[in-house]
Order: C-alpha cells, then sequence, then structure tokens
C-alpha cells in the first residue's frame, strides 16, 4: 500500500519556519502518522520529492491559477503551459502583474478567484501577502513537475508519487469554526489557541472530522499540542486529506476524488465539494 504524505509548504523555507512533512499509511479507516520530516531549504524538499518511493500526497499550496486571470494576462490556457510560463517570471514580476489586474478591478472584487476557493473557504491563488500563495505556488509546483510527480487532472507524471492540493484549514474549520488554533506570533500563542489545538486534534482521532481516524502515539499528540505555529498539525490536516484521496482511489476513482468537472487549467482541492447547481 502506497505511504501517505502530508506537507505543510512555505515559499521560502528555514530553520525556524521550515516546509513540514507528515508521513503516514492507513490501517483500514485509521491514518497512522509514523514520522515528522522537516526540510529547512527548497533544494531540501525538492531532493525528497524527486527520490523514488509510492505515495500519496496532499500539499497545502495551490496547483493552479483562476482562469479569469490567466485568460486576461493572455497567458498559457494549458495547465503544463500555463505553469511554465509562470515559472519564468521572479516574484517581483509576479507582484507587479497581479497588483496591476488588481488595480484595474472594483473595490471588494480585486482577486480572481478559483471555482475551488468558494467550496474550500481557500484564499485565491494569485494572492501575494497575508499568505503569499502565489508564490507558493510558483516556488512549489515548479518544484513538482521538476520532480516528475504525477497530478491527477491536472498532468500525468510518476503514478507511484501523486502529488493532490490539499487545504488544512478547511477541515480545521469543519471542527473549530472560527476558532484560531495557531499563530507564528509569539504574543498571539494563547491559551485558547492551545485548547483549539487540543480540541482538533481530539477530533481527528475520534473520527469526527472525516472518514478516517488519526492514530498517534502520545508523543506525537504532545508535540502537535505544543507546536503554537501548527506547522506539523497543518501537515497532518493534509496527510488525513491524503488519506481520503487515497481511499477513494483504492475504490476505483482515477482522480483520487477530485471532480470529474474540474477546470484542467485551475485544479481543485481534495474533499472540497463541488458545488451544487443553482435552482
Amino acid at each position: 500500500m502506497s505511504a501517505l504524505l502530508g506537507c505543510d509548504f512555505s515559499s521560502s523555507p528555514t530553520r525556524r519556519k521550515p516546509i513540514v512533512l507528515a508521513w503516514g499509511h492507513c490501517q483500514g479507516q485509521r491514518v497512522r502518522l509514523d514520522r515528522l520530516q522537516r526540510c529547512e531549504s527548497l533544494a531540501d524538499w525538492s531532493e525528497v520529492m524527486a527520490q523514488t518511493g509510492d505515495w500519496v500526497g496532499g500539499f497545502d499550496l495551490p496547483f493552479g491559477l483562476p482562469r479569469e486571470l490567466v485568460t486576461q494576462l493572455n497567458w498559457p490556457l494549458t495547465w503544463r503551459d500555463c505553469m511554465a510560463h509562470y515559472a519564468g517570471l521572479d516574484r517581483a514580476q509576479i507582484r507587479s502583474t497581479f497588483k496591476t489586474f488588481c488595480d484595474a478591478r472594483a473595490v471588494g472584487n480585486k482577486f480572481a478567484h478559483r471555482a475551488t476557493d468558494g467550496p474550500a473557504g481557500s484564499s485565491p491563488s494569485m494572492k501575494w501577502v497575508n499568505p503569499p500563495v502565489a508564490f507558493m505556488l510558483h516556488a512549489g509546483v515548479t518544484r513538482l513537475i521538476q520532480a516528475g510527480v504525477h497530478f491527477p487532472g491536472l498532468h500525468a507524471g510518476d503514478p507511484r508519487r501523486v502529488a493532490l492540493e490539499a487545504y488544512p484549514g478547511m477541515l480545521a474549520r469543519a471542527v473549530l469554526g472560527a476558532r484560531s488554533y495557531k499563530s507564528d506570533d509569539r504574543a498571539k500563542q494563547t491559551p485558547e489557541r492551545l485548547i483549539a489545538r487540543k480540541d482538533l486534534i481530539h477530533a481527528l482521532e475520534m473520527g469526527h472530522a472525516g472518514d478516517q481516524r488519526l492514530v498517534l502515539s502520545h508523543a506525537q499528540r504532545d508535540a502537535l499540542v505544543q507546536d503554537a505555529s501548527a506547522d506539523s498539525l497543518d501537515a497532518v490536516l493534509c496527510l488525513v486529506q491524503a488519506a481520503w484521496a487515497a481511499q477513494r482511489h483504492a475504490l476505483g476513482d482515477a482522480l483520487y476524488g477530485l471532480p470529474a468537472q474540474l477546470d484542467p487549467l485551475e485544479g481543485w482541492i481534495i474533499a472540497a465539494p463541488w458545488p451544487a447547481p443553482a435552482r
């Protein structure tokens, strides 16, 4: 059976703020966390992604740009060509191009959105600040393509290394609602957020946040609770979403639970519901 991987990504990882990988596996309806791995540079992370293996991974970074944005910019309309064009830009060019796009639009409608953003509650993938997901896409997808991984619904690659777009915030909100469970700011690492992490982890272990039940050791649980930035917990949330996708594939779904109607330019976040048709 394939290993499972959850990735809390950073476009500028450091020793203090690394990329965190949560490795695990399924045991029936249970998802067991095997280990956490930290990558302190993009080069280190790229090396791990390029290694031969057999895994299904959920990655907390966008895998595509809004079709509306790409069309207006007259960029290529196929995913692989669009990503190649995007990879050829530097961050200053991305910021300038996207800011010009936003400045020309009405207040309240500055950013273009992907179809998945509404159901998932995710930030627009063209956003370059708070959080800088546009730079995460630029740093992450480019390297995943170079590593030769498989992107279901977007681009064929090595079927033994399957990359899917995950979003831990969607799973966390299903349990906590609007309660915050993390902060990188020490002044905001409050007892209330610690309690929220405990509640979220308990819900995952009880199976109250999806089809799977998370299995942790006492030491793992304590480490997740004490990580006030919740980078490790976010990686574990992505791991649980990857397990959901792998289970769909085991039942015969070649798209790992992604909707058949997904836009092959924009992509889709795993487990985000397909919008109901308007009445």
